[in-house]
């Protein structure tokens, strides 16, 4: 077990998601800020895992965080762990780093240059399929309400449209 540490961050209340994680100091572009840990483990112990927490957040009516993360085509990472201080990091629609996994280690890079006091987001990646079970609260100009991949983005507001037109027709 290794504690994630970082001297560019500080956990503390968000207003995009409970806890975030900020910039302690000035971050330059380019910088790794944290690297994301867990326990490594396979595929299918991935999907039991978060069926059991969604299953189990769905009992007391509340939305679960499932902090599992893919490191390739074999593992993924259980990031709940206490130790793992980058769980905390939100999601943005309008992020200021991103993920990038590097010799199966996977860092948080700063992809702007960050301020001290900002909120340190990256794009969670989500693909569209369950995109109703996932809303953003990220507040940025370019927020879509959900949180789906950037590339996903524009089939999403598709969807959204002819959605929107089908419930004004009902009307």
């Amino acid at each position: 077990m290794r504690k994630t540490k970082s001297p560019y961050i500080k956990v503390r209340k968000s207003g995009i998601h409970n806890k975030g994680v900020f910039a302690k100091r000035d971050i330059p572009k380019g910088t790794r800020i944290i690297e994301y840990v867990g326990e490594k483990i396979t595929k299918a112990e991935a999907d039991d895992r978060a069926e059991k927490v969604i299953e189990e957040h769905k009992k007391k009516e509340k939305k679960g965080s499932v902090y599992i993360f893919e490191l390739n085509k074999k593992y993924d990472l259980d990031g709940y762990p206490n130790y793992n201080t980058a769980r905390w990091i939100n999601h943005s629609c309008d992020p200021n780093a991103e993920v990038d996994i590097i010799r199966g280690h996977i860092w948080i890079i700063a992809i702007k240059d960050i301020k001290k006091g900002e909120e340190i987001s990256y794009d969670y990646g989500y693909d569209i399929d369950d995109f109703e079970d996932h809303p953003c609260r990220c507040g940025a100009k370019n927020c879509v309400g959900y949180i789906v991949s950037e590339v996903d983005v524009p089939k999403l507001k598709k969807i959204l449209a002819k959605k929107k037109k089908k419930a004004k027709k009902k009307k």
